[in-house]
């Protein structure tokens, strides 16, 4: 199959990448790094997460943030719920988009959320429910979907039954996650192919932790099949904490930086992208994690 003409970028380091960062990051960084995003030109903007305080102290602002981001037409800002509580305090602040996450490993599930898989379905039933009442739009994460920290392989036919049951549970799209960077680009292709003899292409995502250096391999071995929305974060930021050597998320850079040499529009000015990874690195304290913000 030949290349898409066009990609999504779902950009998650507002979220995904931060959440895992030690130091707190102040609120006024972090609306100003979705803001600078934003401008960039990306359409879709991970802003925050609505979990409880106690289980991530770096997304407690997450009301603020939200309130706080200067939101652009034809932008989308979806947020992370992870439960009706989050879901009602997410629409109190006027968030029109939001993201429910599970596993395809039970051992993650239950090591990470405490409820099996079946048991965190349940439980975003209600979200689902609500959300579409609401109208709210609500994308659906499948985590290890290439491996788990704690039981090793997952069954692709897992992978392919969580994917199918947040689909019809309402989810416009599914974004496949390679959670722990262990993926390679024949295993991804070939899990990517037994979800979308499931679930249509164009209703699917990738999500891949640039752990072992194979995340940009691996996404284009999805885009040949099809898959025309890929999820990375600016400045590398992120990572799995159970991964060892988890060195974060595909940076944005990275990948606007291949797609626009293969051709494939994404709306991204990437000049102002690597400006704004290169500001959040300074904002940690640390170099930027994308190699072409390195190089430029």
């Amino acid at each position: 199959m030949s290349l898409p003409r066009e990609v999504r970028i779902v950009e998650v380091g507002p979220r995904d990448g931060l959440q895992n960062e030690k130091a707190l990051v102040p609120t006024p960084v972090k609306i100003e790094l979705i803001d600078r995003l934003g401008a960039t030109g990306l359409r879709s903007i991970e802003a925050t997460s609505f979990v409880s305080p106690k289980w991530i102290p770096q997304l407690a602002d997450a009301a603020e943030v939200y309130s706080g981001i200067r939101r652009r037409a034809g932008v989308h800002y979806p947020v992370l719920v992870p439960n009706l509580q989050g879901y009602e305090r997410a629409r109190a602040v006027g968030v029109e988009e939001i993201a429910v996450f599970a596993a395809a490993s039970e051992a993650f599930s239950r090591k990470n959320i405490n409820a099996s898989i079946s048991e965190s379905l349940e439980r975003f039933a209600p979200v689902l429910e609500r959300a579409a009442a609401d109208g709210v739009r609500v994308r659906g994460y499948v985590s290890t979907v290439l491996g788990c920290p704690y039981q090793g392989e997952v069954p692709v036919a897992d992978v392919v039954r969580v994917a199918t049951a947040l689909h019809r549970a309402g989810c416009y799209e599914i974004s496949l996650g390679d959670t722990i960077g262990i993926g390679t680009p024949g295993k991804a292709a070939a899990m990517l192919a037994a979800v979308a003899a499931e679930v249509p292409m164009a209703a699917l995502a990738v999500h891949f932790h640039d752990t072992r250096g194979q995340a940009l391999a691996n996404i284009l071995a999805c885009l040949e099949l099809g898959v025309a929305v890929v999820d990375s974060a600016v400045s590398g930021v992120g990572g799995c904490p159970y991964a060892k050597g988890a060195s974060g998320n595909v940076a944005s850079e990275d990948v606007v930086y291949m797609l626009d040499g293969l051709g494939i529009a994404t709306g991204v000015d990437l000049p102002a992208l690597i400006d704004t990874g290169r500001w959040l690195a300074t904002q940690l304290g640390r170099e930027t994690g994308s190699k072409v913000g390195r190089a430029a």
